[in-house]
């Protein structure tokens, strides 16, 4: 059998970069996108295919996943990363912000889904990982449109595995706490039960592990990594 296929989106450094490196080390053959010219360097590093585009523009998920299927003709797997939405406070957001925030955390899901669910119903599966947030269960001021967006993505995965389960195709969110891809102020490692910042490579171990035969009767759900920070049941 032919190495499996994966997509990773906002791939070009962080939790992208991590997972890239460690679907890459599983076998996987990639096809990656980011809207920083550095994905060639990593593309090159891997082996992979690449793009530059956003999620939040269709025309270029239509591209990543047209380009993908020409190169190898079949996808097995997505990882839906990407940036962060607006922050500001809950009613100085402009209708602007929100909208923006709605296309980068949830409607790039919807639209990949789209687009890789025929693709994968043909082959008779596949799976589909996005790197949500802590905020989906426990919402915070300080990230707004972030807490609302990924809350909405909370309640897709679980009509996506009802829907699309039987057809072997699963859908899960992993949702980081305060990860070492950027600075973590003090007063948040002191939140966290663990006392440090999660590692780019401990999300990177959960995608590969649900995307893997390890993780095939996991479906539809929201997994935090987050060092036990959240107190939501």
């Amino acid at each position: 059998m032919s190495k499996p296929v994966a997509i990773v989106t906002a791939a070009s450094r962080g939790m992208g970069a991590a997972i890239a490196r460690r679907l890459h080390a599983a076998g996987y053959r990639l096809a990656l996108m980011s809207s920083s010219q550095q994905i060639t360097g990593l593309a090159t590093e891997l082996q992979a295919l690449s793009m530059q585009g956003s999620v939040a523009e269709p025309g270029d998920l239509q591209a990543l996943v047209e380009l993908t299927l020409e190169q190898y003709g079949r996808i097995d797997a997505v990882v839906n990363n990407t940036g962060h939405p607006p922050k500001g406070d809950l009613l100085t957001l402009t209708d602007s912000d929100w909208q923006a925030g709605m296309d980068l955390v949830l409607m790039n899901v919807i639209r990949m889904a789209r687009l890789v669910v025929p693709v994968m119903q043909r082959q008779g599966g596949g799976s589909i990982v996005n790197i949500s947030s802590f905020g989906a269960l426990e919402p915070t001021p300080d990230y707004p449109v972030s807490s609302v967006g990924r809350a909405a993505l909370a309640a897709y995965v679980k009509l996506f595995a009802q829907r699309y389960g039987p057809d072997n195709i699963r859908m899960n969110n992993v949702l980081p706490g305060f990860i070492d891809s950027y600075p973590v102020a003090e007063n948040n490692l002191a939140a966290i039960p663990l006392q440090r910042a999660g590692r780019v490579e401990e999300i990177a171990g959960t995608v590969a592990f649900l995307l893997g035969e390890e993780g095939a009767y996991i479906n539809g759900e929201n997994i935090k990594v987050d060092g036990g920070m959240s107190r939501a049941l």
